[in-house]
């Protein structure tokens, strides 16, 4: 059993220790402490200050960067698509003014804008997918016709084919007029509520540029995790991407900043897909929108690549084409 003795040598240990600190913290410990915590205070001061002014500097600089690149983007792009005639897919609700700021840079390379397309929610909704099939079934035969069938493929394949033709499906001799086939099958994806147009489109398309607005992160949580209908959506809009390229001359994808599940990324992620289809990220900035018609005069010239400022993507392409001249023809 525990006498008071030891209570009391403990209780005299404590105070003991006490003392001991507080004589050593008023006396010799006293200035080497408080020197050390001005010192380190100083740093750190200093250190926000250095910091505040590289942060300073680095805004300057990218202020300047981006007015450069504002004022020469003009000259940068022009004449690269002249002659050329693009559509533009929204796939997913890309924002209004950011499509306008890729058109208007298009347009400024040259190209004319022939057809401007919206993807409606039916073309991926889970809950329409028997629907697809039987709209998938009646397109056949307008493929075939256009020489786009595949017997082996699959609705959303199929689907994809249709939109590619509808955009660029051209007939004559100088393939300046839409084939039958191409306006047939832009009327049935219409009437069945997969597409939506604006306007008449009057010629065929040289080059189709498929648009993204998906920002979020949508990875799935493991291997094994059941992909969202965000998840599925991104992949048909990657297989998309690659049956359009199979048959329309040039296709690139366009969208924001590369993020973790979004098109951009499903299509450089496949490298099937990679090495068919360009993609431009950053659309959502001034820079990204100058490259989307440096990108679509490369792919013309079957020149493919990953442009953006992410990790394995490139700035610009490595090589801009030169363009049909103005009165030559596509």
């Amino acid at each position: 059993m525990i006498d008071f003795r030891y209570h009391l040598v403990s209780l005299i240990s404590v105070f003991l220790a006490l003392a001991v600190g507080i004589i050593l913290g008023a006396g010799p410990l006293q200035g080497a402490l408080g020197d050390q915590l001005t010192d380190q205070v100083a740093q750190l001061r200093t250190e926000r200050n250095d910091l505040r002014d590289q942060l300073s500097a680095s805004e300057a600089t990218t202020e300047q960067q981006l007015t450069f690149i504002q004022a020469a983007g003009p000259q940068l792009v022009a004449g690269t698509l002249e002659g050329k005639r693009v559509a533009v897919v929204d796939l997913d609700d890309v924002a209004g003014d950011v499509e306008q700021g890729v058109v208007d840079q298009v347009e400024a390379a040259g190209g004319t804008i022939v057809a401007s397309a919206v993807l409606t929610p039916a073309w991926t909704d889970a809950d329409h997918a028997d629907f697809r099939d039987t709209i998938a079934g009646g397109l056949r035969e307008p493929l075939a016709e256009a020489g786009a069938d595949d017997e082996d493929a699959e609705t959303p394949e199929t689907l994809a084919a249709a939109l590619a033709v509808a955009l660029t499906g051209a007939s004559g001799p100088d393939a300046h007029a839409r084939s039958e086939q191409g306006s047939a099958l832009e009327q049935q994806l219409v009437q069945a509520d997969l597409l939506e147009v604006e306007g008449e489109q009057t010629a065929p398309a040289d080059a189709v540029v498929l648009m993204s607005g998906t920002t979020a992160d949508q990875a799935a949580d493991g291997e094994n995790a059941e992909p969202t209908p965000e998840q599925e959506a991104v992949r048909t809009f990657a297989e998309l991407a690659r049956t359009v390229q199979s048959v329309a001359p040039a296709t690139v994808v366009a969208g924001p900043t590369a993020s973790d599940g979004d098109l951009v990324s499903a299509v450089r992620s496949d490298d099937a897909i990679a090495d068919v289809v360009s993609t431009v990220s950053g659309i959502e900035t001034p820079v990204g929108r100058i490259v989307v018609p440096l990108a679509l005069a490369a792919s013309l010239a079957d020149e493919v690549g990953q442009y953006g400022f992410e990790d394995g993507a490139t700035p610009l392409p490595p090589v801009v084409p030169s363009a049909t001249p103005t009165g030559s023809g596509s």
